[in-house]
Order: structure tokens, then C-alpha cells, then sequence
């Protein structure tokens, strides 16, 4: 039986977040309030809570969650290596609504699905999510609803989608605006190095941040806006789709 918890009434936060951290460290799923949607979280060094969550959502392996992260600092453990321009985008929009895909540490021991080698990071706004992932570390988070469904702005909407495959709800009011995060792909930066001028970042998706935004601080490093849908590549497609 799943359990859900006002995370406006203090003595419910205090309850709910216990038996957050509780159920992630027993590899189980919650779902929690961030500064876009709600998100369906797992710990993301537990490949079989990471598996537990794909299956809730009803999504392949092929669609690897992205990870949020309770700190900047923590980018750099988790990505290969952080470019300038890419700290530059941490510096603006972050806590915020901004994911940013990176080559994957090569050290890290851990199995988000196929990522061909990459991650997709974010660091959200909000009480809840930044107490939660600082005492959780890096958590797998998607938006909390079934594949092909829009995603929750409230956490009974997600409960209504989720049901008990998910053994904690914290329950924050409705999401702000209802707005998934903006989705880049910087991972040419590295693998091509900043100074190649072919070495452009990517917008996958649009969302609260804007292209005229990102344009203010990458000027030419933003890749131009394509006139005609483009096909878009495995490495890149996985990213897209259902993600807080």
C-alpha cells in the first residue's frame, strides 16, 4: 500500500521525507514534487530500482532516465568532464529548469539503460527535492506518468497513473507551470573539444528554458534552429521523451 504525505503540513514533510529515503534505500520507487513536473525517482546506483522504474512508466530500456542531483559539485562526478561553456549553463539556469546530456563518467558503477555512454543531469528548485537529494545522493528521476500520457503536475495525478507501483508520494500542490525541463545535448563539446567549430550543443527539447535564453550565453556554440525536423540519432532520441 503506497503512502502519501502533504509535504505542506510539517509534521507530514518530516514523516514523508523519512519514508522517502527509507524506500530508495530499500531500491523502491517514490514520487516527488520538483520546480517542472512531478517525478517518478529511484536510486540510480540500484539497477534493479532503476529497472523497477522503467517498468512502472512502461518505458524501455531505450529511454534512460535522466539523474537529479542535490548539488552543482556533483556534475562533475557524474560527467566525464565539464566544459566551459557547459559550467557556463550550470551558473545560469541552475537550480532551474535545464537538463544537460554529458558523456558518462567511465567510472561509475551503475546501469540507467542504454546511454551510449551518456547521462543526462539536472539540478532542480525546491525545498523538498534539494533536502530529499542531498540525503539521498543522485536519484533516476522521469516524469511521473505512464509513457504516452501527459506527466503529472499534482501528485494524485501520478498516484491516479502509478498507483502502487510506487511505495511513497510526497505531495507538494500543483507543479508551477506544468513545464518539462529544456533537454541539450553538449556531449559534442567533449568528445570534439569546445574549440572545434563543429562542436555545437544540441537542443533535444524545448521546455522552461528557452532558446533565446541559452542563445544569450552560448551565442554561436548554440546550434542554429532547423527550418525542417531533422531525424535525430540513438544517442540523442533516448533523452527526449517523458522527462521531468
Amino acid at each position: 500500500m503506497s503512502s502519501i504525505f502533504d509535504c505542506h503540513d510539517e509534521a507530514q514533510l518530516l514523516a514523508g521525507m523519512r519514508h522517502a529515503r527509507q524506500a530508495i534505500g530499500r531500491g523502491e520507487l517514490i514520487v516527488m514534487p520538483t520546480d517542472t513536473v512531478y517525478g517518478v525517482a529511484a536510486d540510480a546506483f540500484s539497477p534493479t530500482a532503476v529497472q523497477r522504474l522503467l517498468d512502472a512508466k512502461g518505458r524501455g530500456r531505450n529511454q534512460p532516465p535522466p539523474v537529479l542531483i542535490g548539488s552543482v559539485d556533483t556534475l562533475a562526478a557524474l560527467a566525464e568532464s565539464v566544459p566551459e561553456p557547459v559550467q557556463r549553463l550550470v551558473d545560469a539556469f541552475w537550480p532551474g529548469g535545464l537538463t544537460i546530456v554529458l558523456p558518462a563518467q567511465p567510472s561509475l558503477v551503475w546501469d540507467l539503460g542504454e546511454t551510449l555512454g551518456t547521462v543526462a543531469v539536472r539540478m532542480p528548485q525546491g525545498r523538498v527535492a534539494l533536502e530529499l537529494l542531498a540525503e539521498t545522493g543522485p536519484l533516476a528521476v522521469s516524469s511521473a506518468n505512464l509513457t504516452g500520457h501527459d506527466a503529472a503536475i499534482s501528485a494524485l495525478d501520478a498516484e491516479k497513473m502509478l498507483g502502487d507501483s510506487v511505495a511513497v508520494y510526497l505531495a507538494d500542490g500543483l507543479s508551477k507551470d506544468g513545464i518539462a525541463s529544456t533537454i541539450v545535448d553538449a556531449t559534442s563539446l567533449v568528445r570534439r573539444g569546445a574549440d572545434d567549430g563543429d562542436a555545437l550543443v544540441r537542443i533535444l527539447r524545448d521546455g522552461a528554458v528557452s532558446r533565446e535564453q541559452l542563445h544569450e550565453v552560448l551565442g554561436d556554440l548554440l546550434e542554429p534552429e532547423q527550418q525542417e525536423e531533422q531525424p535525430v540519432d540513438a544517442a540523442q532520441e533516448e533523452h527526449q521523451d517523458g522527462d521531468s
